[in-house]
């Protein structure tokens, strides 16, 4: 089977070595960056340099694929996967697109093909547990999800780094929080409602509001539902101090060398500052909480994941979590178990017990291990 990663950063990296162990798949990366196809044709894949942002690279570089694995940057997805699409390929997508992915769904149905999305750790592996106890549950009162990436050593002033630009990160700061409160959508500034979590391994950690959600706002039917970011204490007021003082700011300012945005130079001053260094240690932390209830019983059901980075493989954990996670839905389409053509966010993937069982048994077996109790309320 001949499989197209369009993409080869840090997490498409991740992605490519993956597939590209296994003997029945033929892999391709494309990217635009000759020294991360070079690296990657080191782990048995084939290589191609090619700028993504034109739709016409695209197509050429799908053209014979059996399924194709879109690693791309935000801003070019939508219009990357559209391509796809209109290629008629199959494609399983973890660039995080800000546009609707349903908007896709009837040019993926009329191509008679699958188009999975949000194929990450969250949105991702977090969505597919929800969609998995919805389906199993009777009912489902809430769904608490909270997750961060952060560098093991905490150095000051900032005790944060970044697996994604400073730019990214800003627009999630500044993005109103989408929550669901008593079955209505209700929305509240990002970085809001901050509080403190205890977290065995690390202790303590805040949370707090920002937009991700997502899909599951359109797919879920549970009535209280809200995810939070966590960093180490303190980062949210530094965030806040930040954003208040017009730092933030995409409004043009007149400054002595003439016109600036500060949002740009804020992050131009950030990407030192928040860039991981090589070989430096990373962590990913997930915990998730869904209450509701199974043959009138109420449970808790609690899943704690912890990942670090992975130094046989010099794999950061956030490109470990995100990236196994897409190539275990990239071979749920491989391998037959996900079908059905139109858009598919993870949720709707995880309803199918055999296709969660499998994604997660993929998860397990490269080390990224989630952890499951419950107890009755």
């Amino acid at each position: 089977m001949k499989i197209v990663v369009l993409g080869g950063g840090r997490v498409g990296n991740a992605i490519v070595r993956d597939l590209a162990a296994e003997e029945d798949f033929s892999v391709l990366v494309v990217d635009v960056d000759p020294v991360a196809v070079e690296r990657l044709t080191e782990h048995g894949a084939d290589g191609v340099v090619a700028d993504l942002s034109d739709p016409e690279t695209v197509s050429k570089a799908v053209a014979g694929a059996d399924l194709v694995v879109s690693a791309v940057p935000g801003f070019m997805g939508y219009a990357t996967v559209e391509r796809v699409l209109q290629e008629g390929h199959p494609v399983v997508d973890i660039s995080f697109f800000r546009e609707d992915a349903f908007g896709l769904d009837e040019l993926a149905k009329e191509a008679g093909v699958p188009c999975l999305v949000d194929c990450g750790v969250s949105p991702g592996l977090s969505n597919m547990i929800l969609g998995r106890l919805e389906e199993h549950l009777d009912e489902t009162y809430t769904y608490r999800c909270l997750v961060g990436g952060l560098p093991v050593e905490r150095a000051w002033p900032w005790e944060y780094k970044a697996a994604f630009s400073p730019g990214d990160v800003i627009q999630i700061y500044m993005k109103p929080a989408r929550l669901r409160r008593e079955g209505v959508q209700v929305t509240l500034p990002a970085l809001s409602e901050v509080e403190l979590v205890e977290f065995a391994g690390l202790g303590t950690l805040e949370a707090f509001n920002t937009d991700g959600l997502r899909s599951l706002l359109k797919t879920s039917k549970t009535p209280e539902m809200v995810e939070k970011t966590m960093r180490y204490p303190g980062h949210a007021e530094k965030m806040r101090m930040l954003k208040e003082a017009g730092f933030f700011s995409t409004d043009s300012i007149l400054v002595a060398s003439g016109e600036a945005k500060p949002r740009d130079v804020t992050a131009a001053l950030l990407i030192g500052a928040w860039q991981f260094d090589e070989g430096e240690p990373d962590l990913t932390v997930m915990r998730i909480v869904i209450e509701g209830s199974k043959d009138d019983v109420a449970l808790r059901h609690t899943y704690n994941m912890l990942d670090y980075y992975n130094t046989d493989t010099e794999t950061s954990s956030m490109a470990r979590t995100t990236g196994y996670t897409c190539t275990g839905m990239a071979r749920l389409v491989a391998r037959g178990l996900w079908t059905e053509p139109g858009v598919a966010p993870p949720e709707v993937v995880g309803r199918n017990a055999e296709c969660f069982d499998s994604v997660i048994k993929h998860l397990e077996e490269r080390n990224v291990q989630i952890f499951r109790t419950v107890d009755e309320l």
